[in-house]
């Protein structure tokens, strides 16, 4: 420990620690879109394509900062451009296209460097480029690491709204006038000058580690993507960090040592993420499990209701389920008031009478869905009715309800739970001749809308004078209008005089 203290009095440990931290917030932040883009292949080409760039650099202006900048971003701009070229010209894949233009550029560059390595006087290590050397940075490349680092987050804060189009919507930013192409290249020019900067830190081989791995942990952690930047650049900030700390204890290499770093924050990510991590998923699973069996109790609870014959023995047999398992279930709907239990004697509250039915209701929808609108027969549908029927919400429901036109029974000839089991008052079961007026409130949002476009306003009176088979036909301000009977019998009246 003291050793690591020690050493912030050396200003080499100094200038990796600044350049390290630079690379880990500029690679975290520009890492998420190339990560939400899927580009994370094409960065990986970038990386490996620069090294030609350097060759060319040193040949025309020998070992320098500024000419190894230079050359690495136009290398690595001509392998964006003939990158997207194949891909638009020649039957290639596209990840095939990148790794045709990407391995054939380091291979020029490697064996550019080794011959000139060769030469007396040459100073040109290939394993500094390939794997980094940030212990022997200089201070030509701390601010030229400063520069580039300012010039990425400033881009990315200027064009957020463009990038964020762009990414996640790129049919609507065309729409808008935004260029998905000259964005799509922008980030070609931002990722070149990340990699070039990343260059002395972690070496061309393992830059993709530092773009990639931070940026997917972020996004492991939250939805909102200005949350995922300022996250993702912490972590690669305390993967920098660290992996150099690391590798000065362990007196190791430090670009490896910040990528196994980074990878070690992921892993734990993986496994403790709140929403999304593997534990958290383990117990979301379990969560549901167990809901879908109780819900289950409830449905079958309510069809042994409806033919007398609900008891415990009967449950069991309905369910398949261990007697011990139903039983805990028994007792945790009963903490809920939805059951009442008493040794073999079971029955359904009222609440649980109502939740029940709307998972009736659900299951029945759902199948008439699937038949109506997908096509499927019969003897399909059921399986996949059971599954869906805990999922579905009553928004989803009503649109189902709305889009089938209010079916009264299912595909088998079940009758259909009404929505709210209250609904007493209907328009189909008013009189003839007798005024009424509509409900203010409905059942769903749909019920209203048709309503609406019907004409038929809440609290304004009307009278039915007719009724067929199909259609019901009221009196409204001398305004005849007709009802359908499948919609009459889900409209809520209020007030009959």
């Amino acid at each position: 420990m003291e050793n690591l203290v020690g050493i912030f009095e050396y200003e080499w440990f100094i200038r990796a620690l600044i350049a390290s931290s630079l690379v880990g917030v500029m690679c975290g932040v520009l890492g998420c879109f190339i990560v939400l883009r899927n580009m994370a292949l094409i960065g990986d080409g970038l990386a490996h394509a620069i090294l030609p760039g350097i060759v060319v650099a040193f040949l025309v202006l020998g070992y320098s900062t500024l000419g190894f900048f230079t050359g690495a971003v136009i290398a690595g701009l001509l392998t964006a451009i003939a990158i997207t070229w194949i891909q638009h010209n020649v039957k290639t894949k596209n990840d095939a296209a990148i790794g045709i233009v990407s391995t054939a550029m380091l291979s020029i560059g490697v064996i550019g460097i080794s011959k000139i390595s060769k030469n007396e006087g040459v100073h040109l290590d290939l394993k500094d480029f390939l794997f980094g050397n940030i212990l022997g940075i200089s201070d030509q490349d701390i601010y030229l690491t400063i520069g580039i680092a300012i010039y990425v987050i400033i881009s990315i804060i200027v064009f957020y709204r463009y990038l964020f189009v762009s990414t996640f919507q790129p049919v609507i930013a065309e729409t808008m006038g935004i260029s998905v192409k000259a964005i799509h290249y922008l980030l070609m020019l931002l990722l070149s000058f990340a990699v070039v900067a990343s260059l002395r830190t972690v070496g061309v081989i393992l830059v993709v580690a530092m773009l990639i791995t931070p940026a997917s942990t972020a996004i492991l952690l939250s939805d909102r993507l200005k949350t995922v930047l300022w996250l993702s650049a912490l972590i690669g900030l305390a993967t920098t960090v660290l992996g150099l700390f690391t590798a000065i204890w362990m007196d190791t290499t430090p670009g490896p040592a910040m990528v196994l770093t980074a990878t070690a924050i992921y892993l734990m990510v993986v496994l403790f993420a709140p929403k999304k991590g593997l534990i958290s998923k383990f117990f979301q699973k379990r969560k549901l499990q167990n809901r879908i069996q109780l819900e289950d109790t409830l449905k079958q609870s309510l069809k042994l209701t409806q033919r007398k014959e609900l008891d415990l023995p009967s449950l069991l047999n309905r369910l398949g389920m261990k007697k011990g398992l139903v039983i805990k279930h028994l007792q945790n709907l009963k903490s809920q008031n939805l059951m009442n239990v008493n040794g073999n004697e079971v029955a359904l509250t009222q609440s649980g009478m109502e939740k029940a039915t709307k998972l009736v209701r659900a299951h029945r929808l759902w199948e008439s869905f699937l038949v109506t609108e997908m096509g499927l027969t019969e003897e399909q549908i059921h399986e996949d009715a059971e599954k869906y029927e805990h999922l579905l919400t009553d928004e989803i429901l009503d649109e189902v309800d709305a889009k089938l036109g209010f079916p009264e029974t299912d595909p088998h000839g079940s009758p259909i739970p009404l929505k709210n089991k209250l609904l007493k008052e209907t328009l189909f079961h008013l009189p003839l001749k007798k005024i009424a007026f509509i409900a203010k409130n409905q059942t769903s949002d749909h019920i209203q809308s048709e309503l609406w476009q019907l004409g038929l306003l809440p609290e304004e009176e009307f009278s039915v004078f007719k009724k067929g088979p199909q259609y019901i036909e009221l009196m409204q301000d001398e305004k005849n209008i007709k009802v359908s009977t499948r919609l009459a019998k889900k409209i809520a009246i209020s007030h009959i005089d």
